[in-house]
């Protein structure tokens, strides 16, 4: 009899004569499940993993990167330590990155207010409520120096959460480094640039689908050949999981996506993935659940270097590593007794760092009810910190690697996620995916059935279903000075009335010539426009003239 057998054997003895002998007297109480519906077992062997360490494991370095995309991950480098920030005036955000740098945080994380996500000058009438309130004002290059005064962006990643207005904003940047005499090759960071999920999830998009498509790839093609450093996307799952997916739709929709930026940027420039590919990220959420986010973090790497290699031929290692950027869960947040969220992403933080993550951000415990405040957000830069100086959790390489349940959980969120690819390939890709509204109502669906467990008490929430208490919380909330709207709205009128009037002029019409043509790409001009002085809002005007506005289908 061989060793399978023997295991087998006795696990079938043990089930007998020992577990369900216990479970007649003491129930389970409760089903044990994945929150993506498959059922848990009692206990894990090597009867349940696949029998192939090489080509499923394999070492941390090496293809299928399973178990880390550097050989030495932690003991040599620590991830990135992030807190995403940002409100106000630039002078408000810079003085709080300047304390978050001063307390230990090694990477930058901007948080844009909506008009600046969405094209609009501050002084713009639909914009005016919304200045400065959910994040910073950023409408022309006057302000992004302001925001990175006297902090060296030579030395600091910095990443920006911004889609529609990607280029705006990364050419600003571009354009703050130039005033420094600093070369833009030299340039560290991410722009999120991930137009797909926000038509999915997130819905801050301006233009049409095919129009963004080519906006956002156009970004890729450009810094791929100017900017070596910079990650130009930051294909997301997050969103998609705040929304309401499942850890497998969280990965197989950013897989997806993935998928159709290579395809674009390889059809419209007739570029080779080596070319690239090594520029990708992504950025992933981190829920409660340990064990079952740290395997698809695992599953994410060894699905995304089969695709790259197998899909589309890559050669290099650098372009089958998945780099990853994870926030702990927005969503899992609560209003009540908010202190508990410390708890919530103290887990959700360890999974990421359990799961590989080249850089994270701790949610602050009071952002259920408003941005944070200085101290809530040091405790939560102090959470990233415990974990890497005083666990010993980065002691060893993939630590939870090896565990007969992990490997289990592992194998299982890559052949339910490809599942979920393949569907998505048979509709046309994403693009198409998208414009039937597929994966919008399989996430709407997921929130709806995860939101009645949560109402029927099948999955707990402290504080919210269980030990609920009746006080309000009393604890200390941040408030944006109002001030800081009327700052933001003085400067960009400054900008436009002190600006070269022709230098602009002239910027502003071969943008409109660029955009309305098909063969050029459209960043070098909207960089052009912005080294002008044109604010995000004529930037944006431009192409909202020429491309349209997209109005989404109803989808349920």
């Amino acid at each position: 009899m061989g060793n399978t057998e023997k295991i087998k054997e006795k696990y079938d003895e043990w089930v007998r004569e020992f577990l369900l002998p216990t479970l007649k007297k003491i129930p389970e109480w409760r089903k044990f499940a994945t929150l993506f519906g498959i059922d848990i077992k009692p206990l894990y062997t090597p009867l349940d993993v696949r029998d192939d360490y090489l080509s499923t494991l394999g070492f941390p370095g090496e293809y299928p990167f399973t178990r880390g995309i550097y050989p030495s991950m932690y003991r040599s480098r620590l991830w990135t330590f992030r807190e995403y920030s940002g409100f106000g005036s630039p002078e408000d955000t810079n003085r709080r990155y300047k304390f978050l740098i001063s307390q230990g945080q090694t990477g930058l994380s901007v948080a844009f207010d909506l008009p600046t996500q969405l094209g609009l000058d501050p002084d713009h009438e639909l914009a005016y409520p919304e200045v400065g309130k959910v994040g910073v004002s950023i409408p022309e290059v006057a302000s992004m120096s302001i925001l990175f005064d006297n902090i060296d962006i030579r030395k600091i990643t910095t990443s920006f959460t911004i889609n529609a207005t990607a280029a705006e904003i990364l050419a600003m940047y571009i354009t703050v480094a130039e005033s420094r005499g600093i070369d833009k090759a030299v340039l560290d960071g991410t722009i999120q640039n991930d137009i797909l999920k926000e038509f999915i999830a997130r819905n801050l998009y301006i233009y049409p689908p095919l129009h963004s498509m080519r906006y956002t790839t156009d970004i890729i093609a450009y810094t791929s050949k100017n900017l070596p450093k910079w990650h130009p996307i930051s294909i997301s799952g997050y969103h998609f999981r705040e929304a309401g997916a499942t850890a497998v739709q969280e990965l197989a929709f950013t897989l997806a996506d993935a998928i159709e930026y290579t395809n674009w940027v390889i059809n419209r420039w007739k570029m080779n993935v080596d070319d690239f590919a090594s520029g990708l990220s992504f950025f992933f959420a981190a829920t409660t659940n340990l064990f079952e986010e740290v395997a698809k973090f695992r599953a994410a790497r060894r699905l995304y270097a089969r695709i790259m290699r197998e899909r589309f031929g890559a050669n290099k290692s650098e372009s089958m590593k998945m780099k990853f950027h994870v926030q702990t869960s927005g969503a899992a947040l609560t209003a009540q007794q908010p202190e508990v969220n410390i708890i919530r992403t103290t887990i959700q933080a360890l999974a990421a760092v359990l799961g590989g993550a080249q850089s994270l951000h701790v949610n602050a415990y009071d952002e259920a009810l408003a941005l944070p405040t200085e101290k809530s957000v040091k405790l939560a830069l102090r959470v990233q910190q415990v974990i890497a100086y005083e666990s010993g959790v980065i002691d060893s390489i993939d630590p939870l690697g090896g565990s007969y349940y992990i490997e289990w959980l592992t194998d299982i969120i890559e052949e339910e996620t490809m599942k979920i690819i393949d569907y998505v390939d048979r509709l046309g890709g994403m693009t198409k995916a998208v414009e039937i509204g597929y994966p919008q109502r399989a996430i709407a669906e997921s929130a709806y059935q995860y939101q009645r467990m949560v109402e029927e008490g099948k999955i707990s929430i402290i504080g919210v279903n269980m030990f609920r208490e009746e006080r309000e919380p009393n604890i200390e909330l941040h408030r944006v000075d109002p001030v800081s709207r009327e700052r933001s709205i003085r400067r960009v009128r400054e900008v436009r009335e002190n600006r070269d009037r022709e230098a602009w002029e002239r910027a502003i019409r071969e943008l409109r010539r660029t955009a309305d043509g098909e063969n050029e790409n459209v960043f070098p001009y909207i960089l052009n426009a912005i080294r002008a002085r044109a604010t995000i809002g004529e930037v944006s005007g431009v192409l909202r003239d020429v491309w349209g506005e997209y109005r989404p289908p109803s989808i349920y």
